[in-house]
């Protein structure tokens, strides 16, 4: 490495650094939407339809990120448009919060904004939400989220269900790794929030954003 490779690295180096290896995750984004009602809010959420991905699960509208949005904050927008009906222009975004990495490999990108739509005007679109409901950011103020924790491992290899062969990830033999990574490794303790509601439970990647959007109440 020459002094001239130094000064090249130095020029490279990004002045807001992203998560490398990013686009090798499920990238995501939700919209968490805050709808008036009297002199307070109210946080919207949809039951997704039973016939899609994570069907019959509590969330924020959103959904995948497509390059062609041009921005996460506009594909936020084109989701909840798309599920909802909610026009682009009543939606108005006033900030973001802190991204959410899941172990499962997905990362969501949450943004925050604000619609005067009313609940009994919004119709969603049937084949991707079963039904929408509000609760009032009090509630979730009031109510802090239940605990509780998953095991997550990492696996070299796993037995294909249909042939019941072994199909190897990692061949950590071959590689000459320690034999500790020749079976599953890791097992850290995943926290899970849980937040039981009149409506249903929320909990997971939605309960973990509310959290956060309470915290950042102050």
């Amino acid at each position: 490495m020459r002094i001239e490779d130094l000064e090249r690295l130095i020029g490279n180096l990004p002045d807001s650094p992203s998560l490398e290896g990013e686009n090798e995750y499920f990238n995501s984004v939700v919209l968490i939407l805050l709808i008036p009602q009297g002199d307070g809010y109210q946080l919207l959420f949809e039951k997704r339809a039973s016939g899609i991905r994570q069907g019959g699960e509590i969330s924020f509208p959103g959904g995948q990120y497509d390059e062609t949005d041009g921005s996460k904050e506009a594909a936020a927008i084109r989701e909840t448009n798309e599920e909802l009906g909610i026009p682009r222009e009543r939606i108005k975004i006033i900030g973001q919060l802190d991204s959410v990495f899941a172990p499962m490999g997905a990362l969501v990108d949450v943004f925050v904004g604000t619609s005067d739509m009313k609940l009994a005007d919004i119709r969603q679109n049937p084949v991707e939400v079963e039904r929408v409901f509000v609760l009032p950011v009090s509630y979730f103020e009031e109510n802090p989220p239940e605990e509780y924790k998953v095991i997550v491992e990492v696996y070299p290899s796993y037995v294909d269900k249909n042939t019941g062969k072994e199909i190897v990830l990692l061949p950590s033999e071959k590689l000459g790794l320690p034999e500790r990574y020749r079976k599953p490794w890791g097992g850290f303790r995943h926290k899970v929030f849980v937040y039981p509601t009149p409506e249903g439970t929320i909990w997971g990647i939605t309960a973990r954003i509310v959290r956060d959007f309470i915290k950042k109440l102050g």
